[in-house]
């Protein structure tokens, strides 16, 4: 059937090259996934027919137009306050029994199990009210700067709700689409996620036990280290500071090299210990330098931001001061 140039016309003004180049991706995103994993077409189409794009939420990953994110000393207070440092507590006592077998398996202090949950979630107050399948598709096929990688997480939820049993429809998260306690994306879901009170399901958003046997998993997964620091307080030469805070992301210098470079850690670890120059904004224009160790890079594992594993850092350390209050230690 041949449309007239009116309708075709009106359908031009109805949608957007954005809405027509979306549409194509979904089409060849469906046929890609029937290719590679050789699902039912009429499923994929069934449950991608009931995605909703949310303008809101393109808006929320957008960064601001002043690219500056926010300094420490304001960051900071978010996360370390006292009543997220007595949710903490609570937390800590109504779950201690799951919070010591985790530390005994994984080797994952409570305190920063604790922690993580009270800042990704203040202990599962604030989990997010989006639906998982629209956030990923808003991203997957709406957010060109990281199209790619959404379209990888929509892949992964579409694996979970087939070997999980889940309701694509029912699932709520973040506007990120991370889910549960310990906010997993669905590829950190599948990986890492475990079922820590045996009753056959892998459940992060309601059973506080596999939350935190699965944050403790993804911890030991990224090579944390028991009994090991995290990160110390430190000096550095004023002329030194560009150069080593522009090395490698990851810790792979030793503090005797670091040193050489112009580090003044005068610390108790070892010289062959491993670490990297951290510095964050402790007051307007003054900055404070730490020696981040293996284990404050795997926080960075979870959230790739040093005021974020920081936070974590602080707030394990006043939770587990204010947990040993309480029990009279």
């Amino acid at each position: 059937m041949r449309l007239s140039y009116s309708i075709v016309l009106i359908m031009g003004l109805l949608f957007s090259p954005w809405t027509v180049a979306a549409e194509m991706t979904v089409e060849q995103f469906i046929q890609q996934m029937v290719r590679q994993h050789h699902w039912s077409e009429s499923w994929l189409r069934s449950v991608l027919s009931q995605a909703k794009k949310h303008d809101a939420i393109i808006k929320l990953m957008t960064p601001p137009k002043t690219g500056k994110a926010r300094p420490w000393y304001e960051y900071r207070n978010t996360f370390l306050t006292q009543e997220r440092i007595d949710g903490g507590v609570q937390f800590w006592q109504s779950h201690a029994d799951a919070l010591r077998r985790a530390e005994q398996h994984y080797g994952v202090p409570a305190e920063y199990l604790v922690s993580i949950i009270g800042v990704e979630t203040y202990y599962g107050r604030i989990m997010g009210n989006y639906r998982v399948l629209d956030a990923l598709y808003t991203l997957a096929f709406y957010y060109p700067r990281r199209a790619e990688f959404f379209r990888g997480e929509l892949e992964h939820f579409l694996f979970m709700i087939q070997e999980e049993g889940f309701d694509p429809l029912s699932m709520t998260g973040s506007y990120a689409g991370a889910m549960g306690l310990g906010q997993f994306i669905p590829s950190s879901y599948r990986r890492y996620a475990v079922d820590f009170t045996g009753d056959g399901k892998r459940n992060i958003w309601s059973d506080e036990t596999d939350a935190i046997g699965s944050i403790a998993n993804y911890f030991r997964q990224h090579g944390w280290q028991p009994n090991q620091p995290v990160i110390e307080a430190t000096q550095v030469r004023p002329e030194s500071a560009s150069r080593l805070l522009a090395l490698e992301f990851k810790p792979i210098h030793s503090l005797g090299q670091l040193k050489k470079m112009g580090l003044l850690y005068q610390g108790k670890q070892p010289d062959n210990e491993v670490g990297l120059l951290i510095d964050l904004e402790i007051a307007p224009k003054k900055m404070g330098y730490w020696v981040g160790f293996n284990n404050f890079y795997v926080i960075t594992r979870y959230n790739r931001s040093n005021r974020y594993a920081m936070a974590v850092h602080q707030l394990a350390q006043e939770i587990a001061h204010a947990y040993a209050a309480a029990q009279g230690n």
